[in-house]
């Protein structure tokens, strides 16, 4: 890893100034790879999951992936435009000038995740990219097929001192992210990137840390129940609930909980008739982190919460030999149950009464700050009250996770939630340097400026003029 991180830092330096054109082709690699295949890539995650839709995987990795790619495509130019910035009166005056310079940092470590292994490895990639950086990356060892296809494929389209894949399981991650990088990329647990930090620190490596959370769904009273629900309903399901962004628990006025739980149960079964034989519906990743699926259901019944199986087909999960697992409403829950305390990832929905939005509000607030918001509702006064009064990483009104998907905006966290963000003009500038660059003129402005001693009238008039 170390002799790969050498290879491209000398290839980098070397390279300076590489022109827009050379970031363009390597974005152009990037939008080849995926096109020629995408359906391998598809294939592969879902090999690695025991089934994921193989449509979904289209959807939301190799689709989005695509969508970034020719985002930076577009807008690489303008953002490494040179930014004037102004000069203190009365320097401006007198020929002084200043500017900002977004320039590549050098050698970006991506670490990916095993929930969305394509997507969330080309995302970082393409900005890292369009920003004018080399790149290694570190996918999951939990998507083992998908990650073997990486090292296969990413050699015939890139040099190793271009980009450069690294396998291996947790010794090798933590190994990974211990290197002097110019930034660092990860996604994943909150619980990890602690360590993800603490390694980085170190080499006073620059982070940018994807994590995730308790993504609230409120429910106001002004909203259409059987529409929010049906849009819940998909996020909830869709990769099986293994989204970061997943709506995590939901927020409901006490006189609309069944309803809103009826809802969400037709909208599942709408979707799903069926769940096993089903290929639109994707698998939990493996054994382990289905059983820890189940233990929070159990945790939560043993404390009170009573669990509402959502399985339109009527079928037995416990004698399948795979890890697909039906949707759990969860009603009565409260603090002192696990489900409550960490990030569910999975098909498990809490549901939580209110009688007033404010107690929405203050649950909301007393908890870490999640990755996503979600509101529901058409009452304008009470969506301010919630945006206003409640801190997140990102925010989608009357849907869930949709704010990821618009490539104009930030996609990061806040807190345990994260740290950083990409996407958007602010991908590019997380993955470059803001230069600072002033330009003297030739006469003696620190001499006509009082700055320099001998100190006198010049200096007072500079001293009078500037502290009022």
């Amino acid at each position: 890893m170390m002799a790969a991180l050498g290879e491209q830092r000398e290839a980098f330096t070397a390279a300076r100034p590489e022109s827009l054109s050379t970031r363009h082709d390597r974005l152009e690699r990037c939008a080849k790879m995926l096109l020629a295949h995408g359906e391998d890539f598809a294939r592969a995650m879902s090999a690695d999951f025991g089934h994921r839709s193989h449509e979904q995987s289209m959807l939301t990795d190799i689709m989005p992936s695509m969508s970034l790619i020719r985002y930076s495509q577009k807008r690489m130019k303008g953002w490494s435009k040179p930014e004037k910035r102004h000069v203190n009166f009365p320097l401006n005056l007198l020929g002084a000038r200043a500017e900002v310079r977004y320039e590549p940092k050098g050698v970006i470590g991506i670490v990916a995740p095993w929930n969305f292994p394509v997507g969330l490895t080309m995302g970082p990639l393409a900005q890292a990219f369009a920003a004018g950086n080399r790149a290694m990356l570190k996918p999951s060892e939990f998507t083992e097929r998908t990650s073997e296809l990486m090292a296969e494929l990413f050699p015939k389209f890139f040099g190793e001192d271009e980009v450069a894949v690294i396998l291996g399981g947790p010794q090798t991650g933590q190994d990974f992210c211990s290197l002097p990088f110019d930034h660092l990329l990860f996604t994943g647990a909150t619980s990890i990137g602690r360590h993800v930090l603490h390694a980085a620190a170190d080499n006073l490596v620059p982070v940018t840390l994807e994590l995730g959370g308790k993504s609230p769904t409120i429910l106001g009273r002004s909203a259409d129940v059987a529409k929010a629900a049906e849009r819940i309903a998909l996020g909830k399901m869709m990769n099986a609930g293994q989204i970061c962004l997943a709506p995590d628990y939901m927020l409901v006025p006490e006189e609309l909980e069944h309803k809103a739980i009826g809802a969400v149960q037709a909208s599942v079964a709408q979707m799903y008739p069926t769940l096993l034989a089903n290929d639109d519906y994707t698998s939990v990743i493996n054994r382990r982190h289905r059983d820890r699926l189940a233990g929070l259901i159990d945790d939560a019944v043993a404390k009170g919460a009573e669990a509402i199986v959502v399985n339109p087909g009527n079928e037995k999960f416990e004698g399948s030999n795979g890890n697909k697992m039906p949707l759990t409403i969860l009603r009565n829950v409260n603090d002192d149950m696990k489900v409550m305390q960490d990030e569910i990832f999975g098909p498990v929905l809490p549901v939580k009464t209110y009688s007033r939005i404010d107690q929405a509000i203050d649950y909301v607030n007393v908890h870490d700050r999640p990755l996503g918001l979600y509101y529901f509702g058409e009452d304008s006064v009470e969506r301010e009250t919630v945006l206003t009064r409640t801190i997140s990483g990102g925010v989608t009104v009357n849907d869930v996770i949709f704010h990821v998907s618009a490539d104009d905006l930030p996609f990061g966290g806040v807190g345990p939630s994260g740290m950083g963000s990409y996407h958007g003009i602010e991908g590019f500038r997380s993955f470059s340097h803001a230069r600072a660059v002033y330009s003297q003129p030739k006469i003696d402005l620190a001499k006509i400026a009082g700055l320099k001693p001998p100190y006198g009238a010049a200096t007072a008039r500079t001293l009078k003029m500037q502290l009022k």
